[in-house]
Order: structure tokens, then sequence, then C-alpha cells
């Protein structure tokens, strides 16, 4: 007789199963809406007349062009960015990391942070990745490392980066070089835990421990469009609302708000970390979310969202639950934000 997982596995994974299901569910759902809201709103600017334009109120007008550009100009690189993480996940050879890693621990953890390069995950993918290496046998500060650095060093997050700000005040090369030196501390903080099982609920630990026991035995095709299903219906709702947001905010605020709360180098970075921490939009399209904030918001605010928005959100804190225990991330999303606050305000010293 073929004996079966322990209990706590079985019970981890069919719940796991069933909330996956519902996600997706939910989020085809939101991908549906969003999708059909977002061509009736282009067909109506496009299309319609051009008195029909007039007779909208400026604010409205205004909403609707800031929503619209900012999913234009995002999808490309959103569908882009799924792509890459269906051929990462599904596609390479499984082996392939363990053979390039170096044995020194830091040494490791520098190569596991630059492997975003080659492992162009988002956020959104980049937990259950992060997982599979845990359960192949990489350590949890290795695998954190990997967690936080790849949603900012992969190639995705780098160019939709340049495309919207280029080399201007040093946005892009501090986001890089930041969250490389941030990644890398937390992987060195975590390392020095004794007991780093603790750092993990019970029932990631117990797959751990049982390890990757048997392979899917669906043809590599059809997980491949699942998960094109799946990455799709997390990451295009969070794109729709982000840029909807992203409207509301520069109309619906005033602007001298705006201005006075930008200009400050403290509290302008500490807005924009609380709006990244609560827009949770993903790492591969935020550059364009706030390049509208650009000319009210100091540099070093900007690079704090794009920072600490692609390490820690929302989202990314309810995705992370599933594998980390309440006080690891607790840790973590302390120590990420004072090094982005850090990170923020020199750069405003120095732009």
């Amino acid at each position: 007789m073929i004996s079966s997982p322990p209990l706590p596995v079985a019970e981890a994974s069919a719940s796991a199963s069933a909330s996956a299901s519902n996600r997706r569910r939910r989020g085809m759902i939101g991908v549906g809406v969003g999708l059909a809201l977002t061509a009736a709103v282009f067909a109506t600017r496009v299309f319609a007349p051009s008195s029909t334009a007039d007779q909208l109120p400026n604010i409205a007008r205004d909403f609707l062009t800031l929503s619209i550009s900012v999913v234009v100009e995002s999808i490309p690189f959103v569908f882009l960015g799924i792509i890459l993480s269906i051929v990462v996940q599904i596609w390479l050879p499984e082996s392939l990391m363990q053979r390039v890693l170096p044995q020194r621990p830091v040494l490791r953890r520098a190569v596991m942070s630059l492997l975003g390069v080659l492992l162009p995950v988002c956020e959104c993918g980049n937990v259950p990745l992060t997982r599979g290496m845990m359960v192949k046998g990489l350590t949890v500060s290795e695998s954190m490392t990997f967690l936080l650095a790849a949603p900012i060093l992969n190639p995705v997050t780098i160019i939709t980066t340049y495309q919207a700000f280029g080399w201007d005040n040093g946005i892009l090369a501090a986001r890089i070089i930041g969250g490389f030196l941030i990644a890398n501390l937390i992987g060195w903080l975590f390392s020095r835990h004794p007991r780093p099982e603790e750092l993990l609920t019970r029932g990631f630990e117990a797959t751990c421990r049982v390890g990757h026991d048997h392979a899917s035995h669906t043809p590599r095709l059809k997980r491949s469009v699942l998960a094109f299903s799946s990455e799709a219906s997390a990451m295009l709702p969070a794109l729709f609302i982000g840029s909807a947001i992203a409207g509301l905010i520069q109309v619906g605020v005033s602007r001298d708000v705006l201005i006075a709360l930008g200009s400050n180098p403290v509290w302008s970075v500490l807005a924009l970390m609380a709006l990244a921490f609560v827009i949770a939009i993903c790492s591969n399209v935020d550059a364009f979310f706030i390049l509208s904030f650009g000319s009210t918001f100091m540099p070093g605010a900007i690079v704090a969202f794009l920072v600490f928005g692609a390490m820690v959100d929302v989202k990314m804190l309810a995705l992370l639950r599933t594998t980390f225990t309440t006080s690891t991330l607790a840790r973590l999303t302390a120590v990420v934000a004072l090094a982005s606050l850090v990170l923020g305000l020199g750069v405003n010293l120095i732009a």
C-alpha cells in the first residue's frame, strides 16, 4: 500500500488548492470586468464625438486619461512578465540553480539575489517559486534573499523603470543598488537565526520535510496555460485598480497638498511608502504607476516607493503568510521599511 503524506500536509495541500481555485475564479472575474471597462472607456474616448467628450467635466476627462494611459502602457509588460515566469517555473531544468550557486553563504545569497536577471518573475509568481526553492533544499535566508530581490532585479522591471524614468535623478540606479543591498541585508539577518525552521508555518515546514515526493503528471503545455490564467488573474486586477487609484489621487487631491507633501524630504518618502504598501501594484508596472507623481514628489520618495512596494505590500504579506509565520513577516516588514526609508532619505540628500 502506498503510504499517504502526513495529515497536516494533506490538509494544507487541499486547503491551498481550494483557496487557489477560489482566488483564480475571483481573479478571472476581476480580469473580465477590468478588461471590459477598459475597452468601453477606451472606445468612448476614441470613437465618441468630440462634443460628447467636451461635455464631460474636466476632472472626469483627466481621470480617464490618466487611468487609461497607465493601463495601455503597462499591459504589454505584464504579459511579458507572465510568459517569462512560466518559462522559468515550468520549462527550465529543475537542477539548474543548484549547479550555478557557489558554496560560501555570502556569495550564495548574493548570487541568489542576482538570479532575478535570469528568473524574471514578479512578486505574484515569485512566492510559489521561492516555496519551491525551499522544498528543494535551499535555506530560508537564501530563498528570502531571492524573494525580495527578484521583483526588482529582473529584466522586465529594469526595462519598465528605464522606460518611465530613464537615468533621471539616479532613480533607476538607486532602485537596483538599493534592492540588492536590502535583500542581502535581510538574508544575512535571517541567516543568523539559530532555528530557521521556526520562521516557517507548521504546514509549510512539514512540506519541506516531506520534500517534493511526486512531480506533477500534468503535461507542461497544460500547466503553462493554467499558470498563465493564474498569473493574469492575480496581476491584472491589481493593475486596473492601481491605475484607477492613480487617476483618482491625481484629480481628487488638491495639487497644493501634493506639492507641500511631495517637497518635504521626509514626509514625501513616508507618504509614498504608505501608498506602495496599500496599492500593492506589480513591480513590473509600478514605475508607470508612480511616473505621474514624479513632478510633485522628490526623487527619494519615488525610489522608496519602487523599492519598498516591490518587496512588501498588502498582497505580498497575504501570499507570504502561507509560508512564513506572522512574527517573521512583522520583522521582515519592519527592516525593509526602515531600510527603504533610509534609502529614500539618502537619495533626497544627494539629488
